[in-house]
């Protein structure tokens, strides 16, 4: 049977054995707003738990709106000309407004990749300004959490009178669901700050996981350093497969969050009776599988609906190899993940990324992992305990080979944005 798995820009469709496929886990089938434009347009008008954006935006003299880097498929062209509309009829003049990318601890977005990130009409008129979050003069110190995180926001951002965030609600591995307060942490806040949120301290915590919002640190953590940075509006979209918007949450930070994640599980949590033996899993296809940095997630997608020393089988086309400079520098000098794990919780030890491999490490602990990556060396996946293959046909044969002729398969051919789980 052919199973379309996203990949890159375009689906790949793979040979799964009939016997063997159990299930296809995928988001449930939505339909698209029929008018997204106008939902934003009705959503900043009557907001959740907030005045309207047009009245917060009265006697303000500059905005900031955050907006996710490249790596996130968030529908800016949809979303910041309406937004746009209404700042500047309130009486903000378009100079006073920055459109700030919320990068994290990665590279900036320019040129080409700006314009396709938030169309060109907006790149060529409008400020816009990436986060560096090494260049640590360029942040302010908030204080210490009550986790002991020390808060460092970009200044770009606080000397803003009106504080605006946008994104995607969508699972996210660490925080629960990404959207909301992750747009100023880890978007926009200083590495200093991320040392401690990517920490061991956290991620090493179960609920530091896909789908869980109480009780998760990290999302604790992150909402505690967005009070502090002051969030005035926020407005987050979740999609269907398809990438077409089903719904727009805008207002509060934590209330028009809550509803939208509501939404969001609804449409994308499955859960099945039994753990598979062969899990097939995608990295959601571009722009989330352009690198395996973050191609990892499609493999922590797997995690919940895979046995103990089962097999998981990733696609990711990695059409930018490993990632960024340090972490294709760890990447390439790993060459022991239970050392590396070891070294995570020495006091003096740090690596821009490390939290990634980390993640990394979880899964080839639980399940063997083969790794159809076109874009990253052989070698390189062999010293990361993960077996390369030239085709998913060859990681489902080396798999049946490994857990038996009668394994139970499942294939998840969006991998991250579909939040598996096991009432078992």
């Amino acid at each position: 049977m052919l199973v379309k798995m996203s990949y890159g820009k375009r689906d790949l469709e793979v040979n799964v054995p009939e016997d063997n496929l159990a299930a296809i886990l995928s988001m449930k089938k939505i339909k698209p707003l029929e008018n997204s434009s106008m939902a934003v347009r009705r959503v900043l008008d009557k907001p959740i738990a907030s005045r309207p954006l047009e009245l917060l935006a009265q006697g303000k003299k500059s905005v900031c709106i955050v907006v996710s880097d490249i790596t996130r498929p968030v529908p800016n062209k949809v979303i910041l000309p309406p937004m746009l509309d209404v700042l500047e009829k309130s009486g903000i003049h378009r100079d006073h407004i920055v459109i700030l990318i919320a990068t994290g601890i990665h590279r900036p977005n320019e040129g080409r990749e700006l314009d396709e990130l938030i169309g060109m009409d907006i790149s060529r008129n409008y400020r816009t300004a990436n986060h560096i979050s090494r260049k640590q003069e360029t942040h302010e110190y908030l204080g210490t959490t009550s986790q002991g995180i020390p808060a460092y926001v970009d200044k770009t951002y606080l000397e803003a009178d009106l504080k605006i965030l946008t994104g995607l609600i969508e699972p996210h591995l660490m925080a629960g669901y990404s959207g909301g307060r992750k747009s100023i942490c880890p978007g926009i806040c200083s590495v200093e700050t991320m040392k401690v949120m990517h920490g061991p301290g956290i991620l090493e915590d179960q609920r530091s996981a896909a789908g869980i919002i109480d009780g998760n640190p990290f999302h604790e953590g992150a909402l505690e350093i967005a009070h502090k940075a002051g969030v005035d509006f926020i407005l987050n979209v979740d999609m269907n497969e398809e990438r077409e918007v089903t719904g727009v949450f805008a207002g509060d930070l934590v209330k028009a969050h809550e509803e939208g994640v509501k939404h969001v599980e609804q449409m994308v949590k499955v859960a099945v009776d039994k753990l598979a033996d062969i899990v097939l899993v995608s990295s959601a296809g571009y722009p989330l599988d352009t690198t395996f940095y973050q191609a990892i997630k499609g493999m922590v997608a797997a995690m919940d609906v895979v046995k103990e020393d089962g097999s998981i089988i990733l696609v990711s086309e990695c059409s930018d190899g490993i990632g960024g400079p340090e972490f294709t520098d760890l990447v390439l000098n790993t060459t022991d993940i239970s050392s590396f794990v070891e070294k995570l919780y020495h006091p003096d030890f740090f690596v821009v990324d490390q939290w990634m491999l980390e993640e990394m490490a979880r899964v080839v602990k639980k399940a063997k992992v083969y790794c159809y990556c076109p874009g990253v060396e052989d070698d390189v996946l062999r010293q990361l305990s993960i077996e390369p293959i030239s085709s998913p046909e060859q990681g489902i044969k080396l798999a049946l080979e490994r857990q038996g002729s009668d394994a139970r398969l499942l294939a998840i051919p969006e991998g991250p944005y579909v939040l598996a789980v096991s009432n078992s």
